[in-house]
């Protein structure tokens, strides 16, 4: 959402004594509803209204749900969450107010469902997609996200910030910026920037419940190999991602793949599979704040005669920390399973921007 698009209804009072004494004109469907109630301020067909037909100052523009590029990327639990509690408890504006007593939970679905139809590009995946970030198991949902995230051992420190960026309907440029550190042997510290990533995602399939996607990478030798800072040398890497919605709001992600040095005279290519479970909870009934509870499985192999199969677990926590949910930050510990000579626990920790859904600042009154 971005700006206004987290205003969604305002049930004017006039409408809803029309839909009261008007027996006739029958509120069955989303539509009816809108229409009976929606059209002062969201205009006929979700396009909004411009300020002059609306007589007051609105907070920002009204949204355009035909707009594919805004409205197919949220969540119609969003949605329905902002009807029922209104603009301020989810971090928009005070004048949208709570439907929860005009209108009954299937209304609300309704209503929500059909701002979902207006959408009616094909092309678009839908919001609900777009799977919570775990660790080491990359999303298969294109997405606009600063993301900051730490790991650390007691010998080693690794940061990344990592930006994404959306082109159209199926493609997201990725840029990571890594900055490590790590203790020398008479303990002192040394650091200093890693290997810059740029990769590429292109969705191929998606469905109702699924997605699919493919992403290449190129890791540049801006790290210092000889003080622990980075690889040394440019590396490829390649994988699909997917994503699988699972009953009772929880889900299932896997990214498979190889990574690919252009030489292997010090670092050799290798195979990694991640899986990723987890399930949403929300405070409020399901109206409120999101808790997501995960779990990732990690393995890889180097692709010589002999390598075993490194396992890893991550439990972890995402919780969103504003109102409006565009803003979260999640924390675990990976832990290896086997082979852990050499291979240390580690603690994780990110914190996640949507930028697309509103700016840094917006969204926690």
């Amino acid at each position: 959402m971005k700006g206004a698009w987290g205003i969604l209804l305002i049930l004017l009072a006039g409408g809803e004594v029309r839909a009261q004494n008007a027996p006739a004109m029958p509120l069955d469907t989303g539509k009816q509803i809108f229409d009976a109630a929606c059209n002062g301020c969201h205009g006929p067909g979700g396009k909004g209204q411009p300020q002059t037909t609306l007589g007051f100052e609105p907070p920002d523009t009204f949204p355009d749900f035909t707009d594919c590029n805004g409205s197919s990327r949220e969540r119609v639990a969003d949605w329905r969450a902002t009807i029922h509690e209104g603009g301020s408890p989810r971090g928009f504006s005070e004048i949208m107010p709570s439907f929860a007593e005009a209108l009954t939970r299937e209304q609300i679905g309704k209503v929500a469902d059909y701002l979902r139809s207006l959408c009616s590009e094909p092309a678009w995946p839908r919001g609900e997609l777009n799977l919570p970030r775990g660790f080491l198991t990359e999303k298969a949902f294109p997405e606009d996200e600063w993301v900051l995230s730490t790991s650390a051992t007691r010998r080693t420190v690794g940061n990344e910030l990592s930006y994404e960026k959306r082109f159209g309907a199926k493609t997201q440029l990725e840029l990571a910026f890594p900055a490590n550190f790590a203790k020398r042997e008479n303990k002192d510290w040394i650091g200093g920037i890693g290997d810059f990533v740029i990769g590429l995602k292109r969705v191929l399939a998606f469905g109702q419940n699924t997605i699919l996607s493919v992403q290449g990478e190129v890791a540049a030798p801006t790290g210092n190999r000889q003080q622990g800072l980075g690889a040394g040398l440019t590396t490829f890497e390649t994988f699909a991602a997917f994503g699988q919605i699972l009953p009772g709001d929880s889900f299932f992600q896997f990214q498979g793949g190889f990574e690919l040095p252009v030489s292997t005279e010090n670092v050799s290519r290798a195979a990694f599979g991640h899986f990723n479970f987890g399930k949403t909870l929300k405070a409020n009934k399901g109206w409120g704040r999101e808790w997501i509870p995960m779990v990732e499985f990690a393995a890889d192999r180097d692709l010589e005669s002999g390598a075993k199969i490194n396992w890893d677990i991550a439990p972890q926590m995402q919780v969103a920390l504003n109102k409006r949910q565009h803003i979260r930050a999640s924390a675990g510990y990976q832990i290896p399973l086997n082979n852990t000579s050499g291979r240390s626990k580690q603690v994780v920790f990110y914190i996640l921007w949507d930028w697309f859904d509103g700016g840094i600042r917006d969204g926690w009154k």
